[in-house]
């Protein structure tokens, strides 16, 4: 295993960017921090060193939360027309927020990233999540009370989100690399980068839980181990999702319609394993639903709730939740659209 300073060598980017080699164009989200700057030396020394392969195209996200990000931005496209590479900016325009910042940033960086892709015609968009990154991602999933889905965090290969008709991968080739090594490259090839100082801003929680990485590291819960938890509940994410995926076969009175209600057996649902039963229950309802996503909490409530329902002499029970209609009764599980609020309907 290389140090944890030791610079990626060119075998190693090979190994990461071959992958890639008969995509059309690679978009690279690149900010201008050492992880970023790194990933378009790395894609562009491994492009140079083939023959044939796809074209580049850098890509920065200029949030314009801070007077120096356009001049930042600027210096990307110099080091980028240094690599040979071509370079866009594009700007998050509009009223920023108040609360939730962050959280805003991140869905306006990838919806102008997909924007992006989609414009030259790209199918796959690169970003440089660290090893370090997946560990943060794991510390806030577990701070804020994630389930097994939650903590597998990063995925390496994912749908990029925000993407329009195009379907666009979002990849993370240096998911499994430290950040000091990619510092190191940089420092070894004497290339400078943006140090961001949002990333110590203690007003954010990954800024206050990166803080807290060296005082875990002495108790053995490194950056490794708890990207490696991440990895282990992802390879258990993928058997629970296959099991969940029979489940939907077994239990379905019929093929699962576009429009109109999901009915699974009432019977069979009590017996399935409990994250199982969870699962399908909440891919039911965002199947039926309109109102997105499941918090989980109020998944295991309404799952609690059947439970209950199921151990009494005449299982009945009406909940609504995100968007769904679940009713039990008469050994049926019916979940459907809800009916529309009346103010709702009012305003429709």
């Amino acid at each position: 295993m290389p140090a944890a300073d030791e610079a990626v060598s060119a075998a190693e980017a090979k190994a990461l960017f071959d992958p890639f080699a008969e995509a059309s164009t690679l978009v690279l989200a690149v900010s201008g921090g050492a992880d970023s700057t790194a990933l378009l030396v790395l894609a562009a020394r491994w492009r140079r060193a083939r023959k044939r392969g796809p074209r580049l195209l850098a890509v920065t996200v200029d949030h314009r939360l801070r007077r120096e990000s356009a001049g930042e931005a600027r210096a990307v496209k110099r080091l980028a027309r240094r690599l040979g590479v071509p370079h866009r900016i594009v700007q998050w325009e509009g009223k920023k927020p108040a609360t939730g910042l962050q959280q805003a940033a991140r869905a306006a960086r990838y919806r102008l990233l997909a924007r992006a892709a989609e414009a030259a015609r790209a199918d796959v968009v690169l970003t440089a999540h660290t090893l370090d990154d997946q560990a943060e991602t794991v510390l806030i999933r577990m701070s804020r009370g994630s389930g097994p889905s939650g903590l597998a965090a990063m995925a390496r290969v994912s749908p990029l989100p925000a993407a329009g008709a195009r379907r666009i991968t979002l990849v993370r080739p240096l998911i499994g690399i430290p950040k000091a090594r990619l510092v190191a490259t940089l420092v070894r090839a004497g290339i400078a980068f943006v140090d961001d100082p949002s990333n110590r801003d203690p007003r954010f929680t990954r800024a206050r839980l990166r803080a807290l990485m060296p005082a875990l590291a002495r108790e053995g819960l490194t950056a490794h181990r708890l990207a490696l938890l991440a990895r282990r509940l992802r390879r258990a994410e993928a058997a629970i999702e296959v099991a969940v995926d029979r489940a939907v076969e077994t239990l379905s009175a019929a093929p699962w319609p576009d429009r109109g209600a999901i009915v699974l057996s009432g019977e069979k649902f009590p017996r399935l394993p409990a994250e199982v039963a969870l699962r399908l229950l909440g891919r039911a309802i965002g199947h039926a639903g309109d109102e997105g996503p499941v918090e989980l909490g109020k998944l295991e409530v309404l799952y609690d709730a059947l439970a209950s329902a199921n151990a009494s002499r005449e299982p009945r029970l009406r909940r609504t939740l995100a968007g769904a209609l679940v009713t039990l009764a008469e050994g049926r599980l019916v979940i459907e659209r809800a009916p529309a609020r009346r103010s709702r309907a009012r305003m429709a």
